[in-house]
């Protein structure tokens, strides 16, 4: 899910079946999440939010490692991002609550290492390489947010698979794709 920071916005969830297709849909506040997950019961729910604040400085310890590989973020403690953390942690303890399995996951950085445009970049190259990837979208054009929805459901679906690499830190676990490029080499160990 593309989580918005308020339920003033609308959050894009989308679920994927075995066969990678997708149906996204808008929801608004943390209840009607709640309540669509639980009815849904996907295998796993990849949050594109911070789900934890960090332990010692203003960044996690996974987020140095995304620093390491050229992956650009915002901090889960800058000013405009705090509110989107504070409401994906609440989200996540309440999805939790509700027996769903949750991952905090990065829709940007799985683009990166998938070699897909970001959103902003570009929808149609999102669509295009998202498609090539074998997810079935639904028919009609979708917002970045939605795209970005698809892109951390697909990201949960690697998990599942056992596709994916775990960025863990005493302070964060986010989980990208195994990565087929790399925006930069990396340049030390974390």
């Amino acid at each position: 899910m593309d989580l918005s920071s308020s339920e003033k916005k609308p959050t894009y969830v989308a679920l994927l079946d075995e066969n990678l297709t997708a149906k996204v849909f808008g929801l608004s506040t943390d209840e009607e999440i709640r309540e669509a997950l639980s009815s849904a019961r996907p295998m796993y729910t990849g949050i594109d939010a911070p789900l934890s604040l960090p332990s010692k400085s203003g960044i996690r310890g996974c987020e140095k490692v995304l620093i390491s590989l050229g992956i650009r973020f915002f901090p889960p403690t800058m000013p405009s991002m705090l509110s989107l953390t504070l409401r994906g942690m609440r989200l996540r303890s309440l999805l939790e609550e509700a027996g769903l399995s949750i991952l905090e996951v990065y829709p940007g950085g799985s683009q990166d290492v998938l070699c897909l445009p970001r959103s902003k970049r570009s929808l149609t190259g999102l669509e295009r390489g998202l498609r090539a990837l074998g997810v079935k979208l639904p028919i009609g054009r979708l917002t970045g947010d939605a795209l970005d929805a698809v892109t951390a459901a697909y990201t949960a679906f690697l998990y599942w698979r056992g596709d994916y690499l775990r960025l863990a830190s005493e302070d964060c676990s986010l989980v990208l794709p195994i990565p087929r490029c790399l925006p930069r080499i990396p340049t030390r160990r974390h």
